[in-house]
């Protein structure tokens, strides 16, 4: 009896392109990604502590470089990626939340979170997979998008709209590039504990809320999403595309 095989959660040989990479999930996905043996370049928009986090892992004998990027910067964001070898897999975690009741939304605000979450995500995405297309790569797009992609939050109404158009918007590029052989998903985490997090489990009701809400009845750590970047970027999931992958705890199953 012939039996079958698990697929290779390895990326040895791959490229990846990590944003968001020099702290927090982005941080946590690029260490996956390198574990895994994909050579990873880490992009941010702070230079120093995204050389420190480049330092830290190529320290530990990771195959890693930096690279400076506002991914809100769309010239400079497409400069990049022209300039560059295309990438077998490409994860997106640079995100932006300014939370506050929908009737104190700012145009400003409302502005600024789109830009990041949603059009710099958009045009990362079309440009990444222009890339694989005329390499003839069959790579993986990985966007970390939110629970809130899928539920409704207190005091995140511009947030929320930016994550849930981020799930629409995945769905029909994974339609457009499946004959492509390209696939793309998001991955849907809970609050992880990361700084961007603190000031929300900071306060005493709304951790209690979270809490709650987290069927598991902990917050998240990082480790608890490097699991799924790898599963979404390696021949493991080779048959998934358009989806979510949810990193909750339970909480939309409530």
């Amino acid at each position: 009896m012939d039996l079958p095989r698990p697929p290779s959660s390895r990326l040895d040989g791959k490229r990846a392109l990590v944003t968001g990479a020099s702290s927090g999930i982005g941080l946590g996905a690029a260490v996956a990604l390198a574990d895994a043996g994909a050579h990873v370049v880490c992009a941010a928009r702070g230079a120093e502590r995204l050389d420190e986090a480049v330092a830290a892992m190529a320290a530990e004998g990771h195959s890693v470089e930096a690279m400076v990027l506002d991914v809100a910067d769309l010239p400079a964001m497409e400069a990049g990626l022209a300039g560059r070898p295309p990438f077998d897999v490409v994860v997106n975690s640079a995100g932006m939340g300014r939370h506050s009741p929908a009737l104190e939304t700012t145009a400003e605000d409302f502005d600024a979170v789109m830009a990041v979450n949603l059009r710099a995500a958009y045009f990362l995405s079309a440009r990444a997979a222009e890339g694989m297309i005329a390499a003839g790569i069959r790579g993986s797009i990985v966007h970390v998008s939110s629970q809130m992609g899928h539920v409704g939050g207190i005091d995140r109404a511009v947030y929320c709209a930016s994550k849930h158009a981020l799930e629409g918007m995945v769905k029909s590029m994974a339609i457009e590039w499946g004959p492509h052989g390209i696939r793309i998903n998001t991955l849907c985490p809970t609050f992880i504990r990361t700084p961007l997090a603190e000031v929300t489990l900071q306060n005493p009701e709304r951790r209690a809320w979270i809490e709650d809400m987290i069927k598991l009845g902990r917050v998240g750590e990082i480790e608890d999403v490097m699991g799924g970047v790898l599963y979404l970027a390696s021949d493991a999931s080779s048959l998934v595309t358009g989806t979510a992958l949810m990193i909750d705890g339970g909480w939309t199953a409530h």
